[in-house]
């Protein structure tokens, strides 16, 4: 419990070779409603993309995408089929928010992701932040989040 709220973070498995049936089945162990917000970080973000994409039948309260990534970079194994999928521009309607971190220094295929992101879904509100890196304990410097915990709570 965080504040009070319930909170899980998923472990997904092979995280560095994400298989999308895999994500899902170990991210479908766990009760989806119109009560949860569900935060998406990197290739987690496009994994919750594809997976609301996918099941037009849920709502949730929020989804929060931090530095969503929804491709592979050449070199890199990586399962090409796992963005491979037909986006629900509309998700935002089965939502209460919708939201985006960008920050102004993250890699070159995570700001063309986010670029794609914003074509993609409506209602998107974007929240850019300057010189987060990739949201991590390195580019942060910090392991606070305060914007992210007020987007949570808001």
């Amino acid at each position: 419990m965080i504040r009070d709220i319930h909170t899980v973070a998923v472990e997904m498995p092979s995280s560095y070779y994400p298989e999308y049936l895999k994500w899902k089945t170990e991210f479908e162990r766990y009760e989806i409603n119109s009560e949860t917000i569900l935060v998406g970080h990197s290739c987690g973000g496009g994994f919750l993309i594809r997976w609301l994409s996918e099941n037009k039948d849920k709502k949730v309260n929020k989804l929060i995408l931090v530095a969503p990534w929804v491709g592979s970079e050449p070199d890199q194994p990586f399962d090409n089929t796992f963005f491979e999928f037909e986006w629900d521009k509309r998700m935002y309607q089965r939502m209460n928010k919708l939201i985006m971190f960008s920050s102004s220094n993250d890699v070159k295929s995570v700001k063309e992701s986010e670029e794609i992101i914003k074509q993609k879904l409506e209602n998107l509100r974007v929240i850019e932040l300057e010189n987060k890196g990739h949201f991590t304990l390195h580019g942060m410097g910090t392991v606070e989040f305060p914007e992210l915990l007020e987007a949570c709570l808001d």
